[in-house]
């Protein structure tokens, strides 16, 4: 039986399931054109303050398509419309291999915010007790742990990581960060802390020269690109870290999928813990736990939510060894 038709035999549903299978239901049963229409009808619905605001944040990432309201153009819509109609059985998949219901009333709201534009049930689910990353219900670290920050920016997150957990208890932190300033201001907010190595690399699949431009929204969305014309040396993960890794956080603007291709020995070898962020393009929430899966099925899969309850980004994909197997 196709995965995406086993709730058709559900006996019974809680108000979660009914929620989550009620659009996917629409997904499979309208075409692209009726599912891009309904999203730009309804985005034109919205304020005229809101949508400009739409606009600019679109278009300042550009991650996600892009969007000229003035001239009809909404590229962005009709990217999310291919991935709802192709990919509505891998939303189910991902849907049945969440380990709690919190992470799939996370998934709900956020495709009911890209399709239905589902502000209420956005700003419900977003997370406002741990610290973005580090939701100590189901990340329950060991001591002597090894962390990997990819993406590190100024060192906020591996300072959420310590204050979290405590600087007795990691054996070493690496930060990986392209950005030069920020690296530096990364090395300076974290002075104060032993047993970090900083790398001003990329992460990629493959050691390589590679190139990127900066952002002018933020150095924090700076992009690989290989008409970029900075220079920067990119590396894997499983030819740069020799030691066993215990935890990988992950946020690069798009470049996760690659990355995880670069560490993937040690995700089949050692079942580290897994922090992704699964937002920078419209498939993303989608591929990387499938990447994931294909790698190691030894996992347990979570959501988390850390953003605004307007536009759903700052969405992770928490990674946890089963420990049942």
């Amino acid at each position: 039986m196709p995965i995406f038709l086993v709730y058709e035999y559900y006996i019974s549903m809680n108000f979660i399931d009914k929620l989550f299978y009620s659009v996917i239901e629409e997904f499979k049963k309208k075409d692209i054109h009726y599912l891009y229409n309904n999203m730009v009808n309804k985005f034109l619905n919205l304020p005229q303050e809101t949508q400009t605001s739409f606009e600019k944040f679109f278009n300042s990432f550009g991650y996600w398509g892009k969007m000229d309201i003035k001239n009809g153009i909404f590229d962005i819509y009709l990217d999310k419309a291919k991935v709802f109609k192709n990919n509505y059985n891998d939303f189910v998949w991902l849907y049945e291999n969440l380990a709690d219901y919190k992470s799939k009333y996370i998934l709900f709201s956020i495709i009911n915010n890209y399709y239905n534009f589902d502000f209420y049930n956005l700003g419900k689910v977003s997370n406002d007790i741990y610290k973005h990353y580090f939701d100590l219900d189901i990340l329950k670290l060991e001591k002597d742990d090894v962390f990997i920050d990819v993406g590190a920016y100024i060192g906020d997150t591996t300072i959420d990581y310590i204050n979290s957990y405590g600087a007795e208890n990691y054996k070493t932190i690496y930060c990986y960060e392209m950005t030069f300033n920020s690296l530096n201001k990364a090395q300076e907010n974290l002075k104060e802390y032993k047993n970090i190595i900083f790398k001003n690399c990329a992460v990629g699949d493959v050691n390589k020269l590679s190139f990127f431009n900066e952002n002018n929204y933020s150095s924090s969305a700076n992009q690989i690109d290989d008409n970029g014309k900075f220079e920067i040396k990119c590396v894997t993960l499983d030819q740069d870290i020799q030691e066993k890794i215990s935890t990988i956080k992950m946020d690069i603007e798009g470049g996760e999928k690659k990355a995880l291709s670069g560490c993937k020995n040690h995700i089949i070898n050692e079942t580290p813990n897994l922090l992704i962020s699964v937002y920078h393009n419209n498939s993303d929430i989608i591929e990387i736990p499938k990447i994931i899966s294909s790698y190691n099925e030894n996992y347990k899969f979570y959501l988390r939510y850390y953003g605004g309850k307007l536009y759903a980004t700052e969405i992770v994909l928490i990674c946890i060894k089963n420990k049942d197997e």
